[in-house]
């Protein structure tokens, strides 16, 4: 098979870790109720070589375990709605900004502890940081998101939260598929590392190998990536 990069992307990357080639698998629309064994037994298994890692984008990993909702299906509370309109809104995502996410915030980290980088996140700013509410809230703050222009049907109407234990999901792909397993959240900032299928695996890897986020944002459909040595 030969790969192509996605549009305005580069194939290839040098990292401290050497050259890799990244190599974009295209899917049809991950659901709730697919299976990534499946998935990556009809998309992936065949292109594996010997030595290659197999990134897969927490979306789907979300998604397939049910953590995805339409938003007239999240009933948002008042505080969600009155929170959101002190987020940040980056270009890449949507982020806490909207109440839907929000609230799926709360339900994930709990009410104390998000009134609470509230109350740490204005403070912040009156001394000039930014990103102290998901600082405290962590990963499974960051890692919530919503719809954007962009976004494939039907998750142009959805919110989704973190996957839930990625690492699990890491290591019992992994073996099943042989290779190594990263689950990444990339943007185009930054790519950071959720799930990965053993312990000494090492984030920087990965932050290198996609840091330019070749599988992108759009409706390119490439939930997953074979990493190669080039």
């Amino acid at each position: 098979m030969q790969f192509q990069p996605n549009e305005g992307k580069s194939l290839t990357i040098t990292t401290g870790f050497g050259e890799f080639a990244r190599c974009p698998i295209k899917t049809h629309v991950i659901m709730r109720g697919d299976v990534l064994e499946d998935v990556l037994d009809n998309y992936v298994r065949e292109h594996m070589q010997d030595g290659d890692t197999l990134f897969i984008a927490e979306k789907i990993v979300a998604i397939t375990q049910g953590r995805a909702f339409p938003l007239d299906e999240i009933k948002v509370s008042r505080l969600a709605r009155f929170l959101c309109k002190f987020v940040y809104k980056p270009d890449y995502g949507i982020g806490l900004g909207r109440p839907e996410t929000m609230e799926l915030c709360i339900r994930e980290v709990g009410r104390v502890k998000v009134l609470f980088a509230a109350f740490c996140s204005a403070i912040g700013k009156l001394l000039g940081k930014r990103g102290v509410f998901y600082k405290i809230c962590g990963m499974k703050a960051r890692a919530i998101d919503g719809p954007c222009d962009y976004t494939i049907p039907p998750y142009n109407n959805y919110a989704k939260m973190a996957p839930h234990k990625p690492h699990e999901v890491a290591a019992r792909l992994s073996a099943h598929i042989g290779h190594d397993v990263y689950i990444v959240d990339a943007n185009d900032i930054a790519c950071t590392v959720l799930g990965k299928s053993k312990k000494e695996l090492p984030d920087v890897f990965a932050e290198q190998v996609f840091g330019d986020n070749p599988l992108d944002q759009s409706d390119q459909q490439t939930p997953l990536c074979i990493v190669r040595k080039a």
